[in-house]
């Protein structure tokens, strides 16, 4: 049997039937389609765009928000044999969008009405593309574009007539035909589109259920976006297999309105586990230490009992309960009955669990999720790989891995030379499975450096436990590396720093061969205005300023010798030069990417001057006149 993405949708029709797939509140309330009805609506679409002439292998770009038509455009694209290139709203400069259309050469573009500006804006540079279609109402439209509605009315009219040529198209598709070209986020040059067939999707559906078993009764409010290549697969095609359910999170007049919705939603849909990021896992923590502050002190009080009580009791997953601990749970039993299940409460009282994807959860925040009975079992994988290769799950984990192997997957740890280190030695995660790639459209070069003999080389630094968890230290292009070449990864320090100082907004450390490693740092504006306010100290001033640049180095002592924190990390890799900034990395200056991951190379190369000075004598005392300047601009 065919194993592409029509055939998958195929079979959990027949079995899912008249369960709710999708829920969608495009009203007041939320209400569910049914897997049936999705189906209907595929046929009717996929027909409507057979009948505008799109052919196997065209390429079709979709630009939207996350709804039921985003899923219908796919999988009628798909069943068509037809190439999808999901684009990300976020992508809001026009050369971003203009270089990915063009580069996949697409001859169709299906986006929602508020996008469609960034469309208009650069049609004229779009030479391949034949027409526009706009899913939403719109009553302005152009020569070239036509309303998703007109196309799925004309398939829903024509069905009877194109059914049989349909059907021999759909059942057509191959299962290494192409099914998405996915873009990379370019951090250090032109994207890369990741060529994705059926059967790497498929395969990696199925090596998801050796990690995690997914009832029909499972459902998941969608929050990532749906072009995220872990919510593309893990939540639209895993759960579709699997004959559960997706919440679409409610559209406001804006992004930021559309993330107000977000809670909302979640006590509305009443989830039973959602997908994360580390940006959501830092703002949903945020929120709730803010309700449980809002309370006062004594509640403060015991909450963060209760935190300790959990964090001792739970161990780090892999030991929960074991020894001595037994002794604490009657005591966390009443912690969690008071506290920890009105908190779940706030996620609508029925979350098992978050699965956590995209960066690396610091173990705090894993630990916290842990505590008030909702962990976040933290996940691995890359889009090059379906994305899924490793994770946590409720019966087997341990929190600050990235989990177990996904199965059937072959995964093994290498050194730079390619050759395979003992376990617990660390090197370049390597894989191989039916999920990894074809390879990058239409860049033979990268292909052929990533694939290896069937191999893919992630370019991820990591090792194997004995138990057979995978730890994942960081990108081997973000290392530092000493001058003697060892090397280190710098997200942990990164990390501790923007956790454990309130001056800290964020933090990039750079060593590349040099004597010793420095850091930019960029100051939390708000904290430090509230500080100063509190000790009467006079931002305009350099007195001012004087104080504010002891207090960030002092923050950073702390974890040298003697300090607080000295035992954390190896003294060599902390920064001994420190560059203040006054400016944020962003998705607007580029200097993080979609995903908010700071894009390493385009931070040294905007900085080039700063990072000059750091390994200049001048450079080495914070007071420096840099630093002052960049205060001057801040306050």
């Amino acid at each position: 049997m065919k194993k592409t993405i029509p055939f998958l949708f195929e079979e959990s029709v027949k079995k899912f039937s008249n369960n709710v797939f999708v829920w969608e509140k495009k009203s007041s309330k939320y209400e569910g389609l049914k897997y049936n009805e999705i189906h209907d609506s595929v046929y009717n679409f996929a027909i409507g765009l057979l009948d505008l002439g799109i052919q196997k292998s065209d390429r079709l770009a979709l630009l939207a928000e996350g709804r039921s038509e985003w899923l219908i455009s796919e999988l009628s694209c798909l069943y068509l044999g037809a190439i999808d290139v999901p684009l990300s709203v976020k992508l809001n400069e026009p050369n971003e969008l203009k270089f990915r259309i063009n580069h996949s050469e697409c001859s169709w573009i299906i986006t929602s009405q508020r996008q469609l500006n960034k469309i208009r804006d650069i049609r004229s540079e779009l030479k391949s593309v034949k027409k526009i279609i706009v899913i939403g109402s719109s009553t302005d439209l152009r020569e070239d574009e036509i309303a998703y509605e007109t196309l799925f009315n004309r398939g829903k009219e024509i069905k009877h007539d194109k059914i049989e040529e349909f059907n021999q198209v759909w059942n057509s598709v191959e299962n290494n035909d192409i099914a998405n070209i996915s873009y990379t986020s370019g951090t250090t040059a032109d994207p890369k589109g990741i060529m994705l067939s059926h059967r790497n999707y498929t395969s990696n559906v199925e090596q998801a259920g050796s990690l995690l078993e997914v009832p029909e009764s499972y459902l998941s409010l969608l929050i990532l976006p749906w072009d995220h290549s872990f919510a593309h697969t893990v939540g639209l095609y895993t759960l579709m297999k699997n004959g559960a359910s997706i919440a679409v999170v409610e559209l406001g007049k804006t992004l930021m309105e559309t993330l107000k919705n977000i809670p909302k939603n979640i006590k509305e849909i009443k989830p039973t586990f959602l997908l994360s990021v580390p940006a959501l896992a830092k703002n949903f923590r945020k929120n709730i230490e803010k309700g449980i502050s809002e309370k006062g002190p004594k509640i403060e009080k015991l909450f963060n009992n209760a935190l300790e009580t959990a964090y001792k009791y739970n161990g780090i997953g892999w030991d929960k309960g074991k020894g001595n601990r037994a002794l604490l749970k009657p005591l966390l039993w009443i912690y969690d009955k008071i506290l920890f299940s009105k908190i779940r409460e706030g996620f609508g009282g029925r979350l098992e669990f978050f699965i956590g994807g995209g960066a690396l959860l610091d173990i705090d925040l894993q630990k916290f999720f842990y505590a008030i009975g909702i962990p976040m079992y933290q996940g691995y994988g890359l889009s090059e790989a379906a994305p899924i290769i490793s994770s946590n799950a409720p019966h087997k984990h341990k929190l600050g891995s990235s989990g177990f192997i996904a199965q059937p997957m072959e995964l093994k740890i290498c050194d730079d030379n390619g050759n395979e280190v003992a376990m617990g030695e660390k090197g370049e995660i390597v894989v191989k499975g039916e999920n990894v790639m074809l390879g990058y459209w239409k860049n033979e070069k990268a292909t052929a450096e990533t694939l290896k003999d069937g191999w893919l080389y992630t370019g991820d630094m990591g090792y194997m436990d004995s138990d057979d968890f995978l730890y994942v230290l960081g990108r081997f292009k973000s290392l530092l590396i000493g001058n003697d070449g060892e090397k280190f990864s710098p997200e942990g320090i990164e990390e501790a720093l923007v956790e454990q100082s309130p001056f800290i907004e964020q933090c990039m450390l750079y060593n590349n061969q040099n004597a010793y490693t420095v850091g930019f740092v960029v100051p939390d504006k708000a904290y430090i205005k509230k500080w100063a306010k509190e000790l009467e100290i006079d931002l305009k001033t350099k007195e001012g300023h004087t104080k504010v640049l002891n207090q960030v180095q002092i923050e950073i002592d702390e974890y040298l010798l003697d300090g607080k924190y000295q035992d954390m990390f190896p003294q060599r890799w902390l920064p001994a030069a420190v560059g203040v900034l006054d400016e944020a990395f962003t998705e607007e200056n580029k200097l993080v990417n979609s995903t908010m991951k700071v894009v390493r190379g385009k931070v040294v190369e905007y900085h080039k001057d700063r990072l000059d000075l750091l390994y200049k004598p001048e450079g080495k005392n914070i007071l420096n006149e840099s630093n002052y300047e960049s205060l001057s601009k801040l306050f």
